[in-house]
């Protein structure tokens, strides 16, 4: 006998602890990697959420990203044989961007940021959909002593961004000038909190990995302090507006178990003279011999605006498929980031056409990013 009340509440999407937060704030929900999280919110929408990051400070909560820890001796020299960006490139308190590849295939598992805590401790933040997964594949690689936890739920995680983001930990009381892609312990609103300096929209900015129990508090005191600065909730739409500005590739589309680091041109996130990562033979080889397609940008000349899975065309010749589309608040124009055949021989300032629903729409091949960088 079907037990519907337990099949129920096994498929129920997951959720913050800050929902009640996003509810009275009037969100719009959507799923992400099976959890309910803010698309957007009202009073503002997109553009002026997205805005609001470009020119001042927006929060996100993104807590549904995945948190998984390795412990034990030689933690870092396991998870550097076993992810493929070479983390003896970097020290204690700093992260790194890497990927989990499939040893067979070299296809993106997920791609990943590293903390370095200690040679035997590496907090790790993958995607949502693919933390068990990633906890899985570390798992069944461990050797004995060291200890890998799925901590999916334990954390929150808020991503301050914006030009003005230091200036509004710093009135917390927050570290803000340590640089790029390092952390710091601090203390906020009772809560015990890593200030990472990262993120995932091309502007200075800082993500706070919390205790779960203590989102609330810390959401409420960012506010609190946020007022003066003009501060703005953001949702996941505007995530991704800002992210494909950047060029930021999103896992599931521009990266994917079918689509390699060499495809999608993140063989800088590669350590290519390691002697072991998951997926290094098969894509050294890919490297070697030169890769079927790789990731372009693409912007519009008209007012067409790309969407996922769109046909790109050369002529009468389909020579790639759009993986990320999205109309740019910055450059008032559309922007995509596409996989395209390098027998086509496309370069940079060729036009190419992408099939938006039966109209074809010129595109003008570019490098990303579409925006100037402003993370560091």
């Amino acid at each position: 006998m079907t037990d519907v009340t337990s099949d129920a509440a096994a498929t129920r999407p997951r959720r913050s602890p800050l929902h009640g937060r996003h509810t009275a704030l009037g969100a719009k929900f959507a799923l992400f990697g099976g959890w309910e999280m803010p698309l957007e919110y009202a009073g503002g929408g997109v553009l002026k959420e997205h805005t609001a990051v470009r020119t001042g400070v927006g929060v996100f909560d993104v807590s549904h990203l995945g948190k998984a820890r390795v412990v034990g001796p030689g933690a870092a020299d396991f998870v550097n044989a076993c992810l493929s960006n070479d983390l003896g490139r970097i020290g204690p308190g700093q992260a790194q961007y890497t990927l989990c590849c499939d040893d067979a295939t070299g296809g993106v598992v997920d791609d990943i940021i590293a903390y370095l805590h200690a040679e035997d401790h590496v907090f790790l933040i993958p995607n949502a959909a693919n933390t068990a997964e990633v906890v899985r594949r570390l798992r069944a690689a461990a050797p004995q002593g060291l200890v890998v936890t799925d901590e999916h739920e334990a954390y929150a995680v808020l991503a301050v961004q914006g030009p003005r983001s230091a200036e509004l930990l710093g009135a917390l009381g927050l570290p803000t000038d340590h640089g790029y892609m390092s952390f710091r312990a601090a203390t906020l609103a009772g809560a015990d909190l890593v200030v990472c300096r990262t993120g995932y929209t091309g502007e200075l900015g800082y993500e706070l990995v919390v205790p779960a129990e203590h989102a609330v508090a810390v959401w409420d005191a960012i506010f609190a302090a946020g007022e003066a600065y003009e501060l703005r909730a953001c949702g996941l739409a505007a995530r991704d507006t800002l992210r494909t500005e950047m060029g930021y590739p999103l896992h599931g589309q521009d990266l994917s178990p079918e689509i390699t680091p060499v495809q999608a041109r993140s063989g800088w996130a590669v350590g290519w003279d390691k002697p072991a990562f998951w997926g290094r033979d098969v894509l050294r080889a890919e490297k070697a011999a030169g890769p079927a397609r790789t990731l372009r940008g693409l912007e519009a000349v008209d007012r067409a605006i790309p969407r996922p899975g769109m046909p790109v065309y050369a002529g009468d010749t389909q020579v790639g498929t759009v993986t990320s589309g999205t109309f740019s608040p910055t450059r008032k124009q559309g922007i995509a980031l596409a996989l395209l055949d390098t027998s086509a021989a496309l370069a940079d300032g060729d036009t190419v056409e992408v099939d938006i629903r039966g109209r074809r729409a010129p595109m003008r091949l570019t490098r990303p990013p579409f925006v100037t960088p402003s993370v560091r």
